[in-house]
C-alpha cells in the first residue's frame, strides 16, 4: 500500500511540475488531446497502463 501512495505522489509531482513550470505548454497539450478521437486516447491510455504494469512487474519481480 505504501508503494501505491508513493506512486500517486510521483504522478502528482510530475503533473504539478508541468503546470507550475510551463502552463502554456500544458494548455497546448490539453487542446491537442481535445482534438484527438476518443478511441485513440483510449488506446494510448490502455497502452500506458500496460507499460506501467510491465515496468512495475519487472522492477518488483
Amino acid at each position: 500500500m505504501a508503494d501505491l501512495v508513493v506512486g500517486i505522489g510521483l504522478v502528482l509531482v510530475i503533473e504539478g511540475l508541468l503546470w507550475a513550470l510551463t502552463p502554456s505548454l500544458a494548455e497546448r497539450f490539453l487542446q491537442a488531446a481535445a482534438s484527438v478521437p476518443q478511441s485513440s486516447l483510449r488506446i494510448a491510455g490502455w497502452s500506458s497502463v500496460a507499460i506501467g504494469l510491465g515496468l512495475v512487474w519487472l522492477i518488483r519481480g
